[in-house]
């Protein structure tokens, strides 16, 4: 069952992706890194530039964070919730840092969790975890921005 969400919620992140107007790459193995997303930058830019994400998807709601992520510059964790219906899903994209940060505020990074097995994860969401959470919520309008991929001028 849990493959099964894990190919959902993939399915769910590249559609998003997609409609923003983004490319998707998908890595042979699973070394930390689910997707490789990139841009057509246009014609006068000849760099090519991408990003890796990890990702967790859950057939309702889950957060975690985990400290084997730290090691990948420049990776996005991206959470993807109500993977089985797809009117109700929900994308939190965060960076390793920011996904500490937020642990940080909601006291998991002092937990025997974090401390002895380096992670902490929950599957009921509080108030201000979502509050947290908010400001890392994804739509297709919002991912070229948050993955620094904007073509210049």
């Amino acid at each position: 069952m849990g493959c099964l969400v894990e190919i959902i919620g993939r399915n769910r992140l590249v559609d998003q992706l997609l409609r923003a107007g983004l490319e998707v790459a998908l890595p042979l193995r699973d070394r930390g890194i689910d997707l490789l997303v990139y841009a057509d930058l246009g014609e006068n830019r000849a760099d090519f530039q991408a990003r890796p994400i990890q990702m967790k998807s859950s057939s309702k709601q889950g957060y975690g964070i985990h400290r084997k992520y730290k090691k990948f510059a420049d990776l996005l964790i991206a959470h993807v919730w109500n993977v089985r219906c797809e009117d109700d899903v929900v994308i939190y994209a965060t960076t390793y840092d920011e996904a500490v940060m937020i642990g940080d505020e909601m006291g998991w990074t002092k937990t025997n969790s974090w401390i002895d097995k380096n992670a902490y994860s929950t599957r009921a969401p509080s108030k201000r975890l979502m509050g947290l959470l908010e400001p890392f919520r994804m739509t297709p309008e919002r991912w070229r921005e948050r993955l620094g991929l904007e073509p210049d001028g």
